[in-house]
């Protein structure tokens, strides 16, 4: 995670024009997107200094920080449609190194070769849309039905910032692996999903860091904190998520967003045992314990029995800076030995191999791989023109590979 910070040195390559004014002396404030004479590391630098500022520094460091983790639809729209020649190039640069997992779903099914695939979903903006409500962010049904296949091939966890009852509500599915709070709230399937996960030793698991329990009373008394505190800012949301709260911004006027970062820093500073981070148009406040959804992944694994092993596969989707928790455990595993994708439109810092651009392409994706035979038999139009080729070439040695894990 970021390290606190209260002032960044300009960014080496960045042009003068790229800071602006800012009321906080002694701080250069840089805006979101970066300007086009700035190279894609300068404006990745540029991101990066404006997240520094998660815990430390004032209201204009917290909007600025706010805006370079949840651009707004309309400032990445209007950023995107005027891209230039440079942006153009570094987009294509950018999907040269995290090309689409349906684009490169060959090379995925031939890694996966004489391993077992273990499947974890983000679910806010993976298996469902960002909506403006959060408590309306239900999943499609065919994107359950989705869901349900993969399980029954592979073992499947949900890891998410919600709590674990709340993305089971919106789940609904028995047979998943949950990891609530962002990993620190652990349960395995009510039932299991098929004889194939037979020698899974996770059934059944529940799992919560040593000390998690002893937040909750001070979680409780934060979520009271900031739904009064933030009651006078029209759109936001306080979600209390058992082991961390959120406070969704995404309704919020944006001149509004200096204020309401003050209100939660100034809560905050109460509970130095809490720590404050951000996601796509969500400040979370979280306990200071070393976990996050890279350890439930690591955990669920070992509870699976693959601590250690080469001969597993694990799967990552997800479109939000928590996932980077996860994506980095695969990049640690070595190289090949995991498969992190992240769910973009736009090109980001990430530590995932591949992309999707929304979750329209996750459904394709995981139907493709819980059965790709019914996809391309039954699909009602052709699929993009860019993915039909690797994609159809390989679903006969998928459904094969399947096939093998049948028996």
């Amino acid at each position: 995670m970021a390290k606190p910070s209260v002032a960044v040195a300009e960014a080496s390559g960045v042009p003068a024009q790229a800071s602006c004014s800012c009321p906080c002396p002694g701080t250069t404030l840089f805006p979101y997107p970066p300007p086009r004479g700035a190279s894609g590391i300068a404006a990745a630098a540029v991101r990066r200094k404006c997240l520094q500022a998660e815990v430390g520094g004032g209201a204009c460091w917290g909007v600025e920080s706010m805006r370079a983790s949840s651009p707004t639809h309309a400032r990445a729209a209007a950023a995107l449609a005027g891209a230039g020649a440079d942006e153009e190039e570094e987009r294509a640069a950018w999907m040269a190194r995290h090309p689409s997992a349906l684009g490169k779903f060959e090379r995925i099914v031939a890694a996966s070769e004489g391993r077992r695939i273990v499947m974890f979903l983000d679910y806010d903006g993976t298996l469902s849309p960002i909506v403006d409500d959060p408590d309306a962010a239900f999943m499609s049904e065919t994107m359950r039905m989705a869901v349900r296949s993969v399980a029954k091939h592979f073992p499947t966890a949900i890891v998410s910032g919600r709590c674990r009852d709340k993305v089971f509500g919106f789940v609904k599915l028995a047979e998943l692996y949950y990891a609530g709070s962002h990993g620190m709230d652990i349960k395995g399937p009510a039932k299991a999903s098929s004889s194939r996960h037979e020698k899974a030793k996770a059934k059944g698991v529940l799992f919560q860091p040593a000390t998690a329990s002893e937040f909750l009373p001070m979680i409780e008394a934060v979520h009271e904190r900031l739904v009064e505190t933030t009651r006078s800012i029209p759109g936001a949301k306080v979600e209390n998520n058992r082991f961390c709260v959120s406070v969704h911004f995404r309704c919020v006027d944006e001149k509004m967003w200096g204020e309401l970062w003050e209100s939660v820093k100034g809560v905050l500073r109460e509970y130095p045992r809490l720590r404050l981070t951000q996601g796509r148009m969500v400040l979370e406040v979280r306990p200071t314990i070393k976990w996050d959804k890279g350890k439930a992944l690591e955990f669920l694994l070992e509870s699976l029995g693959f601590a250690g092993c080469t001969n597993v596969l694990p799967v990552y989707i997800g479109d939000d800076r928590t996932d980077e928790d996860a994506f980095r455990a695969l990049r640690r595993r070595g190289q090949g030995q995991g498969v992190g994708i992240l769910v973009s439109k736009h090109p980001k810092e990430t530590s995932a191999s591949y992309s999707l651009q929304e979750p329209a392409e996750v459904h394709l994706y995981l139907s493709i791989c819980s059965d790709p035979a019914r996809v391309y038999v039954h699909i009602s139009r052709p699929p993009p023109p860019l993915l039909s080729l690797s994609v159809v070439l390989c679903s006969r040695q998928l459904m094969r590979l399947l096939l093998r894990r049948r028996r």
